[in-house]
This record gives structure tokens, C-alpha cells and sequence, in this order.
């Protein structure tokens, strides 16, 4: 068995490069229900994290009912992991699915988990659980949309919940889709919205009211997560989302619903 890789005592820290233009209106995006200029989009972004690192986990756990547990090992068994496989965590935050990769590619595996927040890396890399998995993994500071990572070095790349935070999302797909070998698998988990009618009606009551109310008990920023359910609403559909894949590059391009749509797992793979 090959000795652990040492890991730093701190994450790497990429250049991180002003974000491209967004898609859409030039100059102009939306994060939530204002328009911004994408340098404050940034700065919005990485405030909102800072704000709640310490905390990420446990809000995650009580405003899901602990059902992110459950999607998040939905979405690494779709990515079909195998031992001594490298993976990518994109936007990794503070490395959940990081470590149920880590556990899936062995020792032998290699992770590395891409975030521009070093706040929430930082939480993450303190947590006690899973503290063998979280060792192993290589921790890099950088901006998703132009990472400093090498073209076709990774068999497999994930991210939850953080390409619906990046200035222009489909820099980000792209890059994923440039990292990848040949045949590499990818999959996204994301929030989404359910179908009309009574669900919806109380989901969005729920993330519009309750979730800021909450956010300002516990982590004292209604603001937070009033962001979440505004940046939720603008994301594509994943009738949409299937399109920007494929023309991106990304062949066998599917979605999956989870929970009656509160959340989607969409996966396809480079091709060969």
C-alpha cells in the first residue's frame, strides 16, 4: 500500500483571476432578485460563505432534515467511483463529498478539493469526523471558472451545490469538462425547483420565509439565506442545463430528481 500523500498546512492558493463576462446581458448578472456587476457578485458570494463557514454544516443538516446526507452519497454512487481513481470536488466547500469520494478511491486515490473560499475549506479540514479521508485530501484555493489545474488529470469530477454561485456557470462546466480524461464522468447536484402546485406553494414559503428567519437565529445572517433560495430561482432548469452540456462537450447527459425535485443530480462524462 502506498504511503498517505502529505498535505499541507494550509490550502494551495491558485491565482485567482477576475471572473469572464457572464452570459447574458454584458457587464451585468443576477444573483438573486438584484442585478449586480459581476465584481460584486464575487464579493457577495464570498461574504455569504464567510459568514456562515463555521456553521455550513450544521444549517445544511437542519434546514434539509439531514436529507443532504442522502442526496450527497446519491450523487458519488452515480459518479462510479473506483479504486485509485484521481477526483475532482469543485467548489468544495467544506469537503462532504470530498470524503465519501475519498472512501470510494482508496489510499492509492487521489482527491483534490477546488474552492475560492478558504473559510469554508478551513472548516472543513477541522472537523474530527472522517479524519483519516480529510488527511488525504489536497486542499486548492482558486477561482472555479479558470482553474490552475492540469487539462485531462482527472477520471472523475463532482460538485454540490456551488456551480449556481459562480459569476459565469458555464465557465465553470467548462472547465470541468477540460480537466477530465477521456471518458471521464461528471456529475452536478444541485437545488432545483418541484413542479407547480401545492409542494411548490409551500417550498417556496418555506425557503422564503422560514429559511431567513432561521438564518438570522443561528447564524445571524437572514441575509444568507434569503441569497439561497433568490440564486435557486435563477438556475437553470434541467431541461436547459441538459443543453449547455452537450454543447459544452458532454455526451450521455442525464438528469435524476430527488425529493420531488427539490434537488436534481445531473451527470454525463467526456467522451472517449
Amino acid at each position: 500500500m502506498p504511503p498517505e500523500k502529505t498535505v499541507p498546512t494550509a490550502p494551495l492558493k491558485a491565482k485567482i483571476s477576475p471572473p469572464p463576462p457572464p452570459h447574458g446581458e454584458a457587464g451585468t448578472i443576477h444573483p438573486g432578485s438584484r442585478r449586480l456587476p459581476p465584481g460584486e457578485q464575487v464579493e457577495r458570494v464570498r461574504t455569504h460563505f464567510d459568514a456562515i463557514a463555521k456553521r455550513y454544516d450544521l444549517m445544511n443538516t437542519l434546514l434539509s432534515f439531514g436529507i443532504h446526507h442522502l442526496w450527497k452519497r446519491a450523487a458519488v454512487r452515480l459518479l462510479g467511483l473506483g479504486e485509485g481513481e484521481a477526483v475532482l470536488d469543485l467548489c468544495g466547500g467544506t469537503g462532504d463529498l470530498a470524503v465519501l469520494s475519498a472512501e470510494r478511491i482508496g489510499p492509492s486515490g487521489r482527491i483534490v478539493l477546488y474552492d475560492i473560499n478558504r473559510a469554508m475549506m478551513e472548516a472543513g479540514r477541522g472537523k474530527s469526523t472522517h479524519a483519516q479521508e480529510r488527511r488525504r485530501i489536497l486542499y486548492i484555493q482558486g477561482d472555479a471558472q479558470c482553474a490552475a489545474l492540469g487539462s485531462a488529470s482527472f477520471d472523475a469530477a463532482i460538485v454540490g451545490f456551488g456551480i449556481r454561485n459562480l459569476t459565469d456557470r458555464v465557465a465553470g462546466f467548462r472547465e470541468i469538462h477540460r480537466v477530465l480524461r477521456p471518458g471521464g464522468r461528471f456529475v452536478c447536484l444541485e437545488f432545483s425547483q418541484p413542479a407547480a402546485g401545492g409542494f411548490r406553494l409551500l417550498y417556496d414559503f418555506y425557503s422564503f420565509r422560514i429559511m431567513p428567519l432561521l438564518g438570522r437565529l443561528i447564524v445571524g445572517s437572514g441575509a444568507a439565506y434569503t441569497y439561497l433560495p433568490e440564486s435557486i430561482r435563477l438556475f437553470p432548469s434541467p431541461a436547459e442545463l441538459a443543453v449547455v452540456l452537450e454543447e459544452i462537450g458532454f455526451v450521455r447527459v442525464a438528469c435524476r430528481r430527488l425529493t420531488r425535485g427539490i434537488a436534481c443530480l445531473h451527470g454525463g462524462m467526456k467522451r472517449e
